[in-house]
C-alpha cells in the first residue's frame, strides 16, 4: 500500500504515519532540523532522533480522550533514553520499569517513589532490595518472590511497598504480545491470587494493590475495551476479598501504533468512552483509589525516526540494493528479527528526496555479514545515491537498547531529542 504525503510517493501503512514530522524543500525535519544538520551535531551518519514535540501530543491524544481520573504512567522500557524520561517526568503521572537500571533513571528524574513501579519475573535479590530500600511498588510476580520480599525487607528493617501482579484467565485479544491467559511467567495466576489475600495481612509488607497487564501493542479500540471490562470485573472482586483497602490498581496498557501495510491508527476516543461508563458503574468499588493505565510504545514510537546514509549502490541479478551504514544491529525490530513470524517493512523514506518524483524499487540493506541485516524488502521510493539518507519512522520505542549494537563490533548508535 502506498501513500502520497506532501508530494512524494512512499511505502507506508497510511497517510498519516507520517504526518506527525514537517518537512522543507523536500528535506524531513525532526524538531526543526534537517537530518544533515543532526548528522551535523552528532558528528555521525547514523542515528536516532526523537521529536519532544511529538511525544507531548502524544500524551495529550491520551489525556483528551481518557478520564482524568485514570493516571498515566510511562513505561521506561520502551525507550529509556534519559532526555526522553526527563521531558516525560514534565508530562505523566508515574513510571513503571523493568531493571534496577531503569528504576535508578526514575529516581533520579525527581519523580516520587510512590508513583513509580518495577516490573518483570526473575528480579534478582539485589534488585528487589535495591527497590525495597527506594520505597517503589514491587509488582509480584510469584509466590516464591512473595516470599523472598518478605525475607528482604526484614532483613533490610524496611516495609516493601508492593502490587500483586494477577494473571488472568482472560486476555487481551488481537495483541501483539499475549501476557496474561494462560500458562504465563508473568504474575500469579488468578486463582492463586485470592489464597494469598486471605494471608497478606499477616505478612510483613504493605498490599498497595494490583498489576492486571494483559499484552500489547494493540491497534482494536473493542479489544481494548472488552479487556477493561474484564480487568474492573476483576479488580472489584480482588479489592473486596482483600483484609484492607489498597489503594493502587494499575489497568495495564497495550495501546498500539501502525506499523505495516493496512494497520490503521488507534482512535483512543471510544476506549475513553469504554472507560468512562467503568468509573460509573464501579465508582463504589475504586472509590479513593488510584487507577493507572502504563504506555510506552503509545507514547514514543512515533515521535523517533532511524536515520542512516547510503554508502554503496548496486545491482544484483536485477535487485536494487542500497547499501546502508546502518541496520539490525541498531534496529532490531525493524529487521524483523524481534518477534515477527514473517517479516514486513516498517515505514521508510530517502529523507533527504520527499519530493522527489522519480521512483524505483529498491532493496535497502546494512553493512552486517548476514542476509537477516534488511532494513526494507523490494520497497518503491524516490531514486536515491551514495550519501541519500534513508530512513526508517515509527523508531521511538524498542530502538537501541533492544539491539544487539555489539554484533560483529561495529560502532554503537548515537541518539538525540530535539
Amino acid at each position: 500500500m502506498s501513500a502520497s504525503v506532501s508530494g512524494a510517493t512512499l511505502q507506508l501503512p497510511q497517510h498519516e504515519v507520517m504526518s506527525q514530522f514537517a518537512q522543507h524543500n523536500g528535506q524531513l525535519l525532526v524538531g526543526g532540523f534537517s537530518l544533515s544538520a543532526i548528522s551535523r551535531m552528532l558528528g555521525k551518519a547514523v542515528f536516532y532522533a526523537y521529536d519532544r514535540n511529538i511525544i507531548t501530543q502524544q500524551v495529550q491524544r491520551f489525556r483528551h480522550a481518557v478520564p482524568a481520573r485514570i493516571k498515566l504512567h510511562y513505561a521506561v522500557k520502551a525507550n529509556p533514553y534519559w532526555p526522553v524520561v526527563q521531558h516525560l517526568k514534565l508530562l505523566v503521572d508515574g513510571f513503571d520499569v523493568a531493571s534496577q537500571k531503569e528504576m535508578l533513571l526514575a529516581v533520579q528524574s525527581g519523580m516520587p517513589v510512590q508513583h513509580i513501579s518495577f516490573a518483570g519475573p526473575g528480579k534478582t535479590d539485589t534488585e528487589l532490595s535495591a527497590a525495597i530500600a527506594l520505597g517503589v511498588t514491587l509488582n509480584v510476580e510469584s509466590l516464591s518472590e512473595l516470599a523472598r520480599i518478605c525475607r528482604l525487607g526484614q532483613e533490610c528493617d524496611v516495609t516493601p511497598q508492593v502490587a500483586l501482579r494477577v494473571n488472568p484467565a482472560f486476555e487481551l485479544k488481537a495483541s501483539g504480545m499475549k501476557m496474561a491467559g494462560g500458562a504465563k511467567p508473568f504474575g500469579i495466576d488468578e486463582e492463586q491470587v485470592f489464597t494469598v489475600l486471605a494471608d497478606i495481612a499477616a505478612m510483613p509488607l504493605r498490599l498497595r494493590g494490583f498489576h492486571i497487564f494483559c499484552g500489547s501493542q494493540n491497534l482494536k479500540a473493542d479489544a481494548l475495551t472488552e479487556a477493561h471490562q474484564h480487568t474492573f470485573a476483576l479488580a472489584a472482586k480482588l479489592v473486596a476479598a482483600c483484609p484492607y483497602r489498597p489503594d493502587l490498581i494499575n489497568l495495564g496498557g497495550g495501546f498500539g501504533i501502525p506499523y505495516f501495510a493496512g494497520e490503521k491508527r488507534l482512535d483512543p476516543a471510544p476506549v475513553g468512552q469504554s472507560l468512562a461508563a467503568l468509573l460509573q458503574q464501579y465508582h463504589d468499588d475504586f472509590n479513593g483509589i488510584e487507577l493507572v493505565i502504563e504506555l510506552g510504545r503509545f507514547l514514543v514510537a512515533e515521535a523517533g525516526i532511524y536515520a542512516c546514509q547510503v554508502v554503496d549502490k548496486k545491482v544484483s541479478r536485477g535487485t536494487t540494493y542500497l547499501v546502508c551504514n546502518g541496520g539490525l544491529h541498531h534496529h532490531l525490530a525493524n529487521s524483523g528479527n524481534f518477534g515477527q513470524v514473517i517479516r514486513k517493512n516498517y515505514p521508510v523514506a530517502i529523507g533527504n528526496r520527499l519530493n522527489s518524483g522519480q521512483q524505483e524499487q529498491v532493496t535497502i540493506v546494512g553493512p552486517l555479514c548476514t542476509p537477516l541485516d534488511i532494513l526494507a524488502d523490494k520497497v518503491m521510493l524516490p531514486k536515491a545515491d551514495v550519501g541519500d539518507w534513508v530512513v526508517v519512522y515509527q523508531s521511538g520505542a524498542y530502538g537501541p537498547t533492544a539491539s544487539p549494537q555489539d554484533f560483529l563490533g561495529h560502532a554503537p548508535v548515537s541518539e538525540l531529542l530535539l
